[in-house]
């Protein structure tokens, strides 16, 4: 899958509640949107283990598609020139047949 990929890291940014309803992916990082560019920042004191390098690939997903989309983008401003997503968001995700737990 995406998150077993070296070098790349698949991060859900959806809020808690969106997650409980809608369902996760087992191998995705859960970082909420309001902190992700603090978590994946190589220069922040805030930034995850795995977040050492400009050259890291993340892969950003939503619900839909949309905010996932801003979010790269403010990810590749850092300098995180890998970063992307997932067009569709999780309803795209779950429609395709990967991976997915729980939901109402």
């Amino acid at each position: 899958t995406l998150a077993e990929e070296p070098g790349s890291v698949l991060v859900d940014i959806r809020p808690a509640a969106q997650r409980a309803a809608e369902g996760e992916i087992p191998e995705a990082v859960v970082v909420e949107r309001n902190v992700l560019e603090w978590r994946f920042d190589p220069t922040s004191d805030a930034r995850l283990p795995i977040a050492t390098g400009d050259d890291l690939q993340v892969i950003v997903i939503c619900s839909e598609g949309y905010t996932s989309s801003l979010a790269a983008d403010a990810l590749r401003q850092l300098g995180l020139w890998r970063a992307t997503d997932v067009i569709g968001g999780y309803h795209a995700w779950a429609a395709a047949g990967l991976p997915t737990r729980g939901g109402a």
